[in-house]
């Protein structure tokens, strides 16, 4: 079932007066433009036919842009299919790395540059520790997704890492984690820091940072370096959950993790008298449910956030699933512990058409799963009948053979 509200019913309402208060970036242009035609007219479509019963039912093509909220399935299903390759037959672990909110405006004023660091750290901290023979002496592996976005789409930078429970020592043996018990966190939590706080001042002593906006102040060297002894006395949030149980488990957290953007549809409870309503949860509250409702403008604001950067990769492999390991270490571990994931070489990716951009549900007239494609529909034939408006696609999207879709 459709979603009452989008995202893109968001910004058509609002992006016009938020664009007279905030320039928008290229990049958040694009965005935003994508996501309000996505699956709409404005990009074109095609007419499928059910074999069956002859009903004729229309699709409008995906913008395919990665922060929209309706174009993550195909992309993520697509990944997950080539990541069951690489499983290991072993535990896995959870573990995020968080920075504290005060590095904020550093981070905003810094976006690729200081994302990148929080990878880097995080695996050299995580890489340092596991090596050590008192925890595991071994090369572990990570999988890490960045995200960007608190639940209340509040700008919240951490990644999500993915860590099998073991690594490969350096005569390639497997070394598995000591009693389902990977590495301490409070330990893990001071390494991370100290590391990431050290690049930091060593970035600031060569004049390699930004500072814009609210992070202003921290050009001044006395202000800077007065932050950094603030953050060096904080406590810093690493936390692991309890170990998933084998690869099944995995996999639903890949897909969970992987390709979500800062809000999907479903949230969104409402849009009226200029302001935006929607679903939440308040992890300081035991995970209830909640709902918050800010002006659309400042909903807004907080969205465009969350656009990645041009070309950024925010999924990433370190170590043992790195891509030049996966052929050698990867599938000697794979073969230790016993199987090699879904019988498949770990190096061998899916073909792009293996998993389709859209598939659609059973017909509404006879329940049967047999579409063909029977017309395509160029966008230039809507823009010719709509001009430049842009609606959203009719709920079923179908209509009976007699009346037949547009044509050029």
């Amino acid at each position: 079932m459709r979603p009452s509200f989008e995202v893109a019913d968001v910004l058509r309402s609002g992006l016009g007066a938020y664009e007279r208060q905030r320039p928008l970036s290229e990049q958040q242009r694009k965005a935003t433009n994508a996501i309000m035609n996505c699956r709409t007219a404005m990009l074109g479509g095609h007419v499928d036919a059910c074999a069956s019963c002859g009903l004729l039912a229309i699709s409008y093509n995906s913008c395919r842009n990665r922060a929209c909220p309706k174009c993550q399935w195909a992309a993520q299903a697509r990944w997950v299919r080539q990541r069951e390759r690489e499983l290991l037959n072993t535990r896995y672990f959870h573990v995020v790395f968080t920075v504290p909110h005060a590095l904020n405006a550093l981070f905003l004023s810094n976006d690729v540059k200081l994302y990148n660091l929080l990878f880097r750290c995080a695996w050299e901290a995580l890489d340092q520790l596991a090596r050590q023979p008192r925890w595991l002496g071994a090369q572990p592996g990570m999988l890490a997704v960045l995200h960007t976005w608190g639940q209340k789409l509040d700008f919240h930078p951490h990644v999500h890492c993915i860590v099998p429970g073991g690594g490969v020592a350096p005569d390639g043996s497997w070394v598995p984690a000591k009693n389902g018990f990977f590495l301490p966190v409070a330990v893990l939590s001071v390494l991370f820091r100290g590391k990431l706080l050290a690049a930091l001042k060593k970035l600031y002593g060569e004049g390699s940072l930004s500072f814009f906006g609210s992070a202003q102040p921290f050009e001044d060297k006395r202000t800077f370096m007065a932050l950094m002894d603030q953050l060096y006395r904080s406590k810093w949030v690493v936390y692991a959950k309890a170990p998933m149980c084998g690869p099944e488990q995995v996999i639903r957290y890949l897909g969970r993790y992987t390709h979500r953007i800062a809000i999907s549809n479903r949230r969104i409870l409402n849009i009226a008298d200029d302001k935006v309503t929607f679903a939440y949860k308040d992890r300081r509250d035991n995970n209830q449910n909640k709902t918050i409702t800010l002006d659309t403008a400042e909903f807004i604001r907080r969205f465009l956030l969350h656009v990645p950067p041009h070309g950024f990769h925010k999924i990433r492999h370190f170590g043992l699933v790195a891509i030049r390991n996966r052929k050698s270490k990867l599938a000697s571990a794979q073969a230790q512990l016993g199987t090699v994931a879904m019988g498949q070489n770990p190096a061998q990716e899916v073909p792009f058409e293996e998993v389709p951009f859209t598939v659609r549900p059973p017909c509404q007239a006879c329940g049967a799963n047999n579409w063909a494609c029977v017309e395509i529909l160029p966008a230039k034939v809507f823009r010719a009948t709509m001009g430049h408006q842009s609606a959203r696609p009719p709920p079923t999207g179908a209509f009976p053979r007699n009346e037949p879709p547009m044509t050029a």
